[in-house]
């Protein structure tokens, strides 16, 4: 692989000279820069990324902070943030959090960050006063999605509104026993999802004059598994529910597996709906709240980009639509 010294030596010149020409510094003539650029071009000299950057002051990489980057969710949002990096000749440099919170303390507390990225994506994660002061150190764009933070760029559903929809459909319908699967609504990593939804389904439900029960609310941990585990509570019931609501597909899955696992027919018996429509809705005929899961990563992308080459950027707090897609999982209840 050529190197800057053969360059250096073709042209007779010292490496500093070279380097100088190629990044267009002052201090070279215009000839010597043309001799330097026609001997790069033909010995096929291509200066490496680090080095660029160091001239720079760029490193043409964007990190991603994702909770658990197994997840669909949360893989979905980084595809849709890679093609938008990869199409503007930006790298990503993945920070998967794994569910561990120490390793969000390494990312946000330490210097991780300083020096390796040109801008920041943080996905469903609410960063703390403390994680604000740092990123606001950091001197860096930085866009937030699945939160909302005033003064900082984000992007998001209004999963309030998500959770208020599903839980209508199930009222319209005719259902008065719902049930909720969810997940923590603090603690662990402080997603911001699950406390949203939660006010959703509740309000929706007072709002319609159906008394809230505690023990319809179960927590999922917004996976297949905790779903099912938690859906198999719910059927337990002494007076078991009519109809689940599940904020997340993976969660409504569960609920399906569980359902079938009892003898309990869907629609007939149960219905189930769920949010997301993840890439499983439609094999499992699941209604649900659709979201543009790919897309806000692409206009996360997007935001940070602008942020590093508009001299006039602000932050802009973007939400996206959602919309109710009905499939074969709801119904009215038996009389």
């Amino acid at each position: 692989m050529t190197s800057i010294k053969d360059v250096a030596r073709d042209v007779e010149m010292s490496t500093a000279t070279v380097s100088r020409a190629l990044r267009g510094l002052a201090g070279v003539s215009e000839e010597t820069r043309e001799r330097v650029m026609e001997s790069a071009r033909r010995l096929g000299y291509v200066p490496s990324p680090s080095a660029a950057g160091l001239a720079s002051g760029q490193t043409r990489t964007v990190a991603v902070i994702v909770p658990r980057v197994t997840q669909w969710f949360f893989a979905a949002l980084v595809q849709g943030a890679e093609e938008v990096l990869r199409e503007r000749g930006y790298d990503l440099l993945l920070y998967n959090l794994a569910g561990d919170p120490s390793a969000r303390h390494r990312v946000f507390e330490t210097s991780l960050l300083t020096k390796r990225v040109d801008a920041v994506l943080i996905l469903s994660l609410k960063p703390s006063p403390d994680e604000l002061e740092r990123l606001s150190r950091l001197g860096r764009p930085v866009t937030i999605i699945g939160a909302d933070m005033p003064g900082w760029a984000t992007v998001r559903i209004d999963d309030h509104e998500a959770a208020a929809t599903a839980t209508q459909h199930l009222v319209d319908l005719g259902h008065r026993c719902i049930a909720y699967l969810g997940g923590a609504t603090e603690g662990v990593l402080d997603f911001t999802a699950p406390s949203a939804r939660l006010a959703g389904y509740r309000c929706t439900l007072e709002g319609a004059g159906v008394a809230l029960r505690a023990e319809l609310e179960e927590d999922g941990e917004f996976t297949v598994a905790g779903g099912q585990r938690a859906a198999r509570q719910l059927l337990g019931l002494e007076v078991a529910p009519t109809a689940i609501f599940a904020a997340s597909d993976e969660m409504a899955i569960g609920a399906l597996r569980a359902a079938r696992e009892l003898g309990v027919r869907v629609p007939e018996d149960l219905s189930v709906i769920g949010i997301d429509d993840h890439e499983m809705a439609t094999y499992f005929d699941l209604t649900t709240v659709a979201q543009p899961v790919h897309e806000q990563g692409r206009v996360a992308a997007t935001q940070v980009l602008a942020a590093l080459t508009d001299d006039d950027w602000k932050p802009e707090q973007v939400i996206l639509p959602t919309q109710l897609v009905v499939r074969g999982t709801t119904a009215q209840p038996r009389t």
